[in-house]
C-alpha cells in the first residue's frame, strides 16, 4: 500500500540514528531521521509512517512524545527503542498503542518483524479511516438501506420495513454502491462486515 514506506527515527543518539538510518534503508524504506520530539514535531510527515522512538531523550521523552501523536490522530505505528525499559513504563507504552518495545542493543530481525507489523496496522487504518470517509457520505436514509440490505434482506422485505416501495430501493441501493465505489453485493456485504 505505501510505495516508499517511511520511517523516522527520533533518537538524541547520532549513532544510533545514523546506524538505523542506514540499515534500514539498505532494506529499502525511506527513513529520516530527528534528534528530538520536537525536531519530529516540527516537521510531522504527510504521509502514514512507523516511528522507531527512542525513550529518554532531552525535552520531551518518547512517551510524551507518543501522548501528543495520539492526540493529533497522527496516522503514525511507534516502536520504541531503548537501553531503560521497566514494566511500568513498556505497560504505558502498549496501552498507547505501541507496536513493540525492544531494548539496546537489539537484534535486527525482531526490529524488521515489528517494521513490518507496523505497516500491516497502517495499511489497516487507512482503509478503515478511507471506509468511514465513505460511509459517511451517505444521506441518513440511505445509511439504513445500507444496514438492511447488510443483514440479507430483499428489495420488498426493505420497503415493508421502511415504508418506501421496492423501486425505491433500488434507487437507494445504486446510490449507495456508486458512493462506496463498490459494484457487486459481495462487496456490500464485505464493506459492511468490516464496519
Amino acid at each position: 500500500m505505501f510505495e516508499n514506506k517511511l520511517i523516522c527515527i527520533v533518537d538524541d543518539d547520532v549513532s544510533v540514528r545514523d546506524s538505523l538510518s542506514l540499515m534500514l534503508g539498505l532494506k529499502g524504506y525511506d527513513c529520516r531521521t530527528y534528534e528530538s520530539a520536537e525536531s519530529f514535531l516540527s516537521s510531522l510527515p504527510n504521509r502514514p509512517a512507523c516511528i522507531i522512538l527512542d525513550l529518554k531523550m532531552t525535552g520531551m521523552n518518547g512517551l510524551e512524545l507518543q501522548n501528543r501523536l495520539l492526540s493529533l490522530k497522527t496516522p503514525v505505528q511507534i516502536i520504541f527503542l531503548t537501553a531503560f525499559a521497566d514494566v511500568q513504563v513498556m505497560r504505558e507504552a502498549f496501552l498507547g498503542n505501541a507496536v513493540d518495545f525492544l531494548e539496546k542493543p537489539f537484534v535486527l530481525e525482531q526490529l524488521l518483524e515489528s517494521i513490518n507489523r507496523s505497516f500491516q496496522n497502517l495499511s489497516a487504518t487507512t482503509e478503515n479511516i478511507q471506509q468511514n470517509q465513505k460511509l459517511s457520505l451517505l444521506t441518513p436514509r440511505e445509511k439504513e438501506v445500507f444496514d438492511v440490505l447488510s443483514q440479507g434482506k430483499s428489495h420488498r422485505e426493505i420497503g415493508e420495513l421502511l415504508k418506501i416501495s421496492p423501486r425505491t430501493v433500488e434507487v437507494h441501493k445504486a446510490r449507495v454502491m456508486e458512493k462506496l465505489g463498490i459494484k457487486t453485493l459481495a462487496d456490500l456485504l464485505r464493506l459492511s462486515v468490516k464496519s
